[in-house]
């Protein structure tokens, strides 16, 4: 018995140990990004057919083998087809400064890091926020780092306005045309309001998020912008980061804010 597996790893040599460290992170990055969509299942499945070709060939069961070879010559053409959506969405978050932050928060590459070169009226956002969080208005802005979503403010109405809490909230009032949709602010203007954004695709998102959240959710995962979104439900403040939607307590969020787009806590 130990003749037969002895000649498959004598020739293990080390760059063959740092090519499967390196397929073993890019499954890793592609379950991370597949995670809690349907689409998982489906990957799930592709893995072990591939996984029990590689066994079956190395044990030289040829028939098996070729029956096997066959369905994943086919498959990597039919995964293309199936997993469009994502593929598309890996190749967009991998173009981004927070694709490596998803993994690791501490580990970002100093070339990459968001720094504005116009001060963000923070305090009005925050303000704005706060206030329509006692109001119960629902509200989503998205603040860009490096990515300026350029075509995400093409479905808006382009205002190009300074920051200022009146402005912010008298675009979420409920009575208005854009109160639905996304405000988006670069640097310290608020760029367009009602902007529709791509909304998440996770099933396992805890306490059932509505659309405004999931949206806010969507942004993150495919661009490096950070989302406030503010509910109509019961005026919750969540933020959504990298792919990560969490709750904030108002008191926090400028702290939060901070941290996030500059790396520093509130002076």
């Amino acid at each position: 018995m130990l003749n037969i597996f002895y000649p498959l790893f004598i020739d293990l040599r080390f760059i063959d140990v740092i090519d499967i460290i390196f397929v073993a992170g890019l499954l890793y990055g592609l379950y991370y990004l597949l995670r809690g969509t349907v689409a998982i299942n489906i990957f799930l499945g592709i893995v072990a057919v591939f996984l029990i070709w590689k066994v079956v060939s190395a044990l030289q069961m040829e028939l098996l083998g070729d029956i096997l070879g066959a369905f994943v010559s086919v498959g990597f053409i039919a995964l293309i087809i199936i997993f469009q959506p994502e593929i598309r969405q890996f190749l967009l978050a991998l173009g981004t400064p927070g694709f490596i932050k998803r993994f690791n928060p501490r580990f970002t590459w100093g070339f990459l890091k968001y720094r504005s070169e116009q001060h963000i009226d923070l305090e009005s956002i925050v303000n704005a926020c706060i206030s329509m969080a006692g109001k119960k208005t629902g509200a989503l802005i998205v603040i860009t780092r490096q990515n300026e979503l350029f075509q995400t403010i093409q479905s808006g109405v382009q205002i190009d306005a300074i920051i200022s809490q009146a402005l912010i909230e008298q675009l979420f009032y409920k009575n208005t045309p854009l109160h639905d949709g996304a405000v988006i602010i670069t640097g310290n203007k608020i760029k367009a309001a009602g902007c529709i954004l791509p909304v998440t695709k996770k099933l396992d998102l805890p306490g059932r998020p509505g659309l405004r959240h999931r949206a806010g959710l969507g942004m993150t995962e495919q661009s490096d912008a950070i989302a406030i979104i503010v509910s109509e439900e019961n005026g919750s403040i969540s933020i959504a980061d990298s792919g990560s939607l969490s709750k904030i307590k108002k008191e926090d969020l400028i702290k939060t804010l901070l941290i996030a787009l500059y790396d520093k806590a509130e002076s």
